[in-house]
């Protein structure tokens, strides 16, 4: 697969991906990550991109021509259209779904806007998919271009060592990672859970699921709705929700007394 990112800042996007499990994945060619500076493509001789909005207002604008050849220079390069991304608080936010369903294709081009947005224009003409990664405001798209280039590339045929390295994780089954330990076995008085020292293969991925459960009703219930539940799943939940009803009960008694 090969991930393109349009960006002011291709160093930036570098260091990171040329690192760690990115940067070995690149080497063993499991992905091509190429980083394109978009000023590489204005005709101004300050190679600025940017220029104040129409109408007025506080910050600058990218202009259109440099993003528009910049993509379609890559087309050019790859003989294809990768499906493009523009990363932008108002897109749809990124969900480990969507993350499986880009790993499925062959080439896609992420768009980092900068300053205070990129011309109207450009957009209209690209019609890039729309992502968010939170409902926050950051300076530039290269971080969250950053997070889908790494999502994404996880889920690759012999990225990660084992693919229970990815499937066991927080999100990928809507489900919440069950709590990890290593050693020393005690530190400040605690100590890592029996089971886990008992060598059950069984027991020890019951209770992995049952604390996965467990946190993901304490922490994002919401999840709950979209995750793959056995009937054994949903009792444990109903015990779960019974307990701390019962719990809240003999809370509110104690209030009272």
């Amino acid at each position: 697969m090969r991930i393109d990112i349009l960006t002011l800042f291709p160093e930036m996007c570098e260091a990171y991906t040329n690192e760690s499990i990115l940067g070995r994945a690149q080497r063993a060619g499991r992905v091509q990550i190429v980083c394109t500076d978009i000023r590489n493509y204005t005709k101004d001789k300050h190679r600025r991109v940017d220029d104040t909005p129409y109408g007025g207002g506080m910050g600058m604008i990218m202009q259109v021509e440099p993003v528009y050849d910049c993509y379609m220079d890559i087309c050019a390069q790859t003989g294809a259209k990768p499906h493009l991304i523009y990363l932008t608080p108002q897109g749809k936010t990124l969900t480990q779904q969507r993350v499986k369903e880009l790993a499925q294709l062959d080439n896609i081009a992420l768009l980092c806007g900068h300053y205070e947005g990129i011309d109207e224009r450009v957009i209209e003409e690209l019609q890039p998919e729309e992502i968010s990664v939170g409902d926050y405001v950051l300076t530039g798209g290269e971080l969250p271009a950053l997070i889908v280039a790494d999502a994404v590339s996880r889920m690759l045929p012999g990225v990660l060592s084992d693919d229970e390295c990815f499937t066991e994780e927080s999100h990928y089954n809507s489900l919440l990672e069950y709590p990890q330990y290593t050693r020393p076995f005690e530190w400040r008085g605690r100590q890592v859970p029996e089971v886990l020292l008992t060598g059950h293969h069984a027991n020890v991925e019951k209770w992995r699921r049952e604390q996965s459960l467990e946190r993901t009703l304490s922490r994002r219930p919401d999840m709950l709705f979209n995750a793959e539940l056995s009937k054994s799943d949903l009792d444990y939940l109903k015990q779960l929700k019974n307990n701390q009803a019962n719990s809240t009960e003999v809370f509110d008694s104690k209030e009272k007394q």
